[in-house]
C-alpha cells in the first residue's frame, strides 16, 4: 500500500473567531461534540505532542471511526491536507481542509499498560497511558461510550514509518510548535481524545506537553 505525500496546507480561519477555543494539558483526555459542517483545528502547542483521537457518530455511536475503510478508501496509510477520515459504514466523517504538519499516523494506536510492558518494561504497566484516558473519560461522560467502543485510533502528529519488511518504527515527529490539522466535520461527532501522556517514548523527548483545540461554525 502506497503511502501518501505530505500535503501543507495553510488555514485562513482567524482564532479570534472560533465558538470554542481550549487548551487540554499533557496526558489528560477529552470528549467534545463537533457538528456537521464546523470545522475544528488541532494545534501542536510545543511540538511532537501525539494527539490520540477516535471519532463517532454522536447520533449511532455504533458507527465510529474505521481505521481500514479510511486506508482502503484513499489507498493510503497515512493521513495529510484532503484526506478523508471514513467510518465503519464507509461514510465520510471528516475531511482534512489544512494541515501544517502533513503527515499522521493511523498504525500505531494507543498505548496501553499492555503496550507499555511489552515495549518498554514490566515496572511501565501501570504507567498512566491513553486506553486508561479512553475508560475513564467515556465513563465519566453522558455519551453512552464504554469499553467495548474503543477502536483503532487516530494518532495526529505522530510519525511512524513503515519499514521494507513491515515494522512499525517509532520515530521523532515532524510536527513542531505551533503545527496544526483542521478538519471539516461531514456528520454529528463524539471526538474522543488522550492527549498522549506516554514518558518512554524519545519522539516527544519524554516530556508530554499541551494541545489547543478550537471549533468554527
Amino acid at each position: 500500500m502506497e503511502t501518501a505525500a505530505i500535503s501543507i496546507k495553510e488555514s485562513h480561519l482567524d482564532p479570534a473567531q472560533a465558538i470554542y477555543d481550549t487548551r487540554l494539558p499533557s496526558g489528560e483526555p477529552g470528549l467534545y461534540e463537533v457538528n456537521k459542517g464546523q470545522t475544528l483545528r488541532i494545534i501542536d502547542l510545543e511540538g511532537n505532542q501525539a494527539a490520540d483521537v477516535v471519532f463517532f457518530n454522536r447520533h449511532d455511536t455504533d458507527e465510529h471511526y474505521s481505521l481500514t475503510e479510511t486506508m482502503l478508501q484513499q489507498g493510503g496509510i497515512y493521513l495529510t491536507t484532503g484526506s478523508v477520515l471514513y467510518s465503519s459504514d464507509s461514510r465520510a466523517m471528516l475531511t482534512i481542509v489544512a494541515d501544517t504538519c502533513g503527515r499522521h499516523d493511523t498504525l500505531g494506536g494507543a498505548c496501553a499498560a499492555e503496550s507499555n510492558t511489552v515495549r518498554y518494561a514490566l515496572g511501565k504497566k501501570f504507567m498512566h497511558n491513553c486506553r486508561d484516558n479512553y475508560l475513564l473519560c467515556t465513563q465519566q461522560s453522558d455519551s453512552g461510550l464504554g469499553k467495548a467502543d474503543l477502536v483503532p485510533n487516530i494518532n495526529f502528529f505522530m510519525n511512524v514509518p513503515v519499514s521494507a519488511e513491515g515494522q512499525l518504527k517509532f520515530d521523532d515527529g515532524v510536527s513542531g510548535a505551533g503545527k496544526y490539522v483542521e478538519l471539516r466535520a461531514e456528520m454529528d461527532l463524539w471526538m474522543l481524545v488522550s492527549n498522549c501522556p506516554q514518558l518512554n517514548n524519545p519522539c516527544n523527548a519524554y516530556n508530554p506537553t499541551p494541545i489547543r483545540l478550537l471549533i468554527w461554525d
